[in-house]
């Protein structure tokens, strides 16, 4: 029997391909919609695709037609699309949207936008709880942008009840920014030393698509108003997970640790680097919908890192992954001054 209609926006990115896959498997009659309106292989001829740019004037509305039971926003952010969505209430039994871990600001006003300033790495406590406090709204940055989302949503709890997921360090196949690049392309590159900044030590808490997806599908079957976390059982530190790729590619690789944070040639630093943990807790997911993590890092990282070669495979980087390009620039994989700076350590020893 069905559990009713479910429209996913954002369907063909990340999380969306495995939130319909679980969506579906559980019982609803879902909706896939996607700018291409394509599909994923592993979808089943149940899933009906749509073409739809939300950002046209109307078009989600007219979709929508007589509206749907849940509706899963993989990709808004900002006061516009809190707008679109609360202005759909009459349409929308529930929604289930995306946020991120990085709205939590610490004690002193630190958060994710603050990491480059003199002092303005957070510390927040060990885990987070979803009510510590979080930036003020606004449009100035991405972060503020989700706060606006949330609150907004959030105010509208009588008309649309709405669950927030606060995503942690996003993993898995499909990814634009995939983290785990760092290491993989390092070993496919026959690198055999590597350099860790803050000593190794830094705990990003990452979450892979398919426990969001397990989030996704425990909050449709019990709406409400709420802001949960979205993390792995685990949150490994950045030498463990350069350990955990190691195991996967059967290579063994010298970690050479630096103490602090990088210098101006950024040697060390990796898209997991932070001087203090990021720990999300997830507590409040386990109390509210019964949550139990589907995975955990390392039985996720084989089909990862078999996707990431994948993509290289023929390819430069940059050309493969241009978003990460774009946000690390490329000294991320600056051999010549990592080499140098190892050249400098191994005369000091």
């Amino acid at each position: 029997m069905s559990k009713g209609q479910a429209w996913v926006l954002g369907a063909t990115g990340q999380i969306g391909r495995v939130a319909v896959q679980a969506l579906a498997e559980d019982g609803w009659e879902v909706t896939a919609a996607s700018r291409g309106g394509g599909r994923d292989t592993r979808w089943d001829d149940t899933v009906r695709t749509t073409a739809l740019d939300r950002d046209e004037d109307g078009a989600l509305a007219a979709a929508l037609g007589d509206g749907c039971d849940v509706l899963v926003d993989m990709v808004a952010y900002g006061a516009d699309q809190a707008r679109q969505l609360t202005g759909l209430a009459d349409r929308i039994g529930s929604a289930v949207v995306i946020s991120s871990g990085a709205v939590y600001e610490d004690d002193r006003g630190r958060g994710f936008d603050t990491q480059d300033e003199p002092d303005g790495a957070p510390r927040y406590p060990v885990p987070i709880p979803e009510t510590q406090r979080t930036v003020s709204p606004g449009d100035a940055t991405y972060a503020t942008r989700k706060v606006r989302l949330e609150q907004d949503l959030l105010a509208a709890g009588d008309t649309l009840p709405v669950t927030l997921l606060r995503a942690g360090a996003i993993h898995g196949p499909h990814c634009r920014t995939p983290r785990e690049l760092y290491f993989v392309k390092r070993l496919l590159d026959g690198r055999t030393r590597r350099v860790l900044a803050f000593g190794g030590t830094s705990r990003f808490h990452p979450v892979h698509v398919s426990n969001l997806a397990e989030l996704i599908r425990l909050s449709a079957r019990r709406p409400g108003s709420r802001v949960l976390n979205g993390g792995d059982p685990q949150a490994p530190t950045v030498a463990e997970i350069g350990e955990a790729v190691d195991a996967v590619l059967g290579r063994r690789t010298e970690t050479v640790l630096m103490e602090g944070a990088p210098g101006e040639d950024e040697v060390g630093s990796t898209p997991w680097s932070i001087a203090h943990p990021v720990v999300y807790d997830m507590g409040a997911a386990e109390r509210e919908l019964g949550y139990r993590p589907v995975t955990n890092y390392a039985d996720s990282l084989p089909e990862t890192v078999e996707w990431l070669a994948g993509q290289l495979d023929g390819r430069h980087w940059a050309e493969a992954f241009p978003v990460m390009m774009r946000a690390y620039g490329r000294d991320l994989f600056d051999y010549a001054a990592e080499d140098a700076w190892l050249e400098s350590y191994d005369r000091s020893r």
